[in-house]
């Protein structure tokens, strides 16, 4: 079977071909372990200001994004955990203190302009358990690979053949959907489309994060992910239903290989979430028997929402990468956690301040277009409102693009400062409105 599935992937990395192993002649020297540690903590403080000036808006709605001056910060403060259980089992927690609001209170996007602005947001800071789970490693064999301590990761040597078990309070993000280009609002870019794959409905709280499970299978050039996740009570909700009668279940494979000696990433990615959602085309039928506009909450029932993700990364030189991501999801329903997004594609490059002499400077640059369905369409023109979207009609749709770049310069040692630019033309897919200019200033400390 893994083999079928190797010429699959190796058909969409255009003849790209596995790393070779050390009997193949690809040996390494051998690493330097990691001395053991049975506990560690690490810390993180970013915040964030983004401001946008005044934009063309003839009309806005209950979740537009404000057409006059503004501007808004967040700011949160986290600590990482962790204590070794016995061999390969570690326990981590990360308690958080949050504080700050999106844009025009995390609305009027979608493709939100900073990962680091929750759907929740509060003028005083305020506490949050974000994470506490149990991970297991099970040794499978081959060479040990050196890891070294990381915030939610104790010094250790793994063996390059594993068995990766996670459980409890996490994000989804954490194990599917990564990318060492564009995934970390505190360290490269910002924008939810583009540090994630747009039309991914992953579970998840308006923090981000679920209770869960995850198994993580890595064997020679290839890893095969799986996890069920809770969804939240209601679309977009505070709670999580813990039971688990709302559910999401991933899966995901992982090709590794190698283009001209440099290593690189292809990744496939199905989910489904499982749980009581509407319909768009029952939301609006309802809308016009009653005269008002449609309304998701009165027409949710046990229903299904599938979607696909294909990830890719690629290394260029040691100072250059690129990234590509291409996503599609069922257009038919409401989004449930993440954002108003159907299909989505994005591209990109990361480059190291190495070449310039500044090897802890980075800088980046990465365009989006996102897009709705029919469906979709149809339900915010009739005055529909969404989980980040919704401008009370959408006379003249066109699809959501974006363009962003950033720079983030290393200021002292654990401490970055990151300027931003974003460009978005049909913020919230609505021709009538923008285009928007966004400029961030991001402050970084990692302890």
């Amino acid at each position: 079977m893994f083999r079928r599935l190797a010429l699959v992937f190796i058909g969409l990395a255009c003849g790209v071909l596995p790393p070779r192993s050390a009997a193949e002649g690809g040996a390494e020297p051998p690493a330097v372990l990691p001395d053991r540690e049975d506990w560690g903590i690490h810390a993180q403080m970013t915040s964030v200001t983004q401001y946008h000036p005044g934009f063309t808006a003839p009309y806005h709605g209950r979740n537009s994004l404000k057409s006059g001056d503004r501007a808004d910060e967040t700011v949160d403060l986290t600590l990482f955990g962790g204590v070794r259980l016995w061999r390969g089992g570690a326990f981590y927690v990360n308690p958080e203190i949050d504080q700050g609001f999106g844009l025009s209170d995390t609305l009027g996007l979608a493709g939100f302009s900073s990962g680091e602005a929750y759907k929740v947001g509060a003028a005083a800071p305020y506490f949050r358990l974000q994470r506490a789970f149990f991970r297991q490693v099970i040794g499978l064999g081959g060479a040990q690979r050196p890891l070294e301590s990381a915030a939610n990761r104790l010094p250790e040597a793994r063996p390059a053949d594993n068995v990766v078990i996670t459980l409890g309070k996490f994000s989804v993000v954490d194990v599917f959907d990564t990318n060492p280009y564009a995934h970390d609002p505190r360290a490269d870019f910002l924008n939810w489309s583009i540090i994630d794959a747009g039309a991914f409905d992953y579970a998840a709280d308006a923090w981000g994060y679920s209770y869960g499970a995850a198994a993580e299978w890595t064997q020679s050039w290839w890893t095969v992910r799986a996890g069920i996740f809770d969804l939240s009570v209601v679309p977009n909700s505070t709670r999580l239903e813990t039971d688990f009668s709302q559910y999401a279940v991933i899966g995901e494979l992982e090709e590794r290989h190698e283009i001209l000696g440099r290593p690189g990433k292809l990744k496939l990615l199905g989910f489904a979430n499982r749980g009581r959602m509407a319909d768009y085309g029952n939301a609006v039928r309802f809308g016009r028997q009653t005269g008002a506009a449609p309304d998701v909450a009165a027409v949710r029932r046990y229903d299904s929402r599938p979607g696909v993700v294909l990830n890719l990364e690629q290394e260029i030189t040691p100072q250059i990468g690129v990234f590509a991501r291409a996503s599609l999801n069922d257009g038919d329903k409401e989004a449930y956690e993440f954002t108003e997004i159907n299909k989505s594609a994005s591209a990109g490059l990361s480059v190291s301040g190495a070449l310039w002499r500044r090897p802890d400077d980075t800088c980046g640059l990465a365009g989006v277009v996102n897009g709705l369905s029919r469906p979709a369409r149809v339900y915010f023109a009739a005055g529909g409102l969404g989980i980040l979207i919704g401008d009370g009609r959408l006379p003249h749709y066109g699809a959501e693009k974006i363009l962003e770049a950033y720079y983030s310069a290393r200021l002292i040692d654990h401490v970055t400062l990151a300027v931003d630019y974003q460009y978005i033309a049909n913020p919230a897919y609505n021709r009538d409105r923008g285009p928007v200019s966004i400029l961030g200033l991001r402050i970084h400390g990692e302890f």
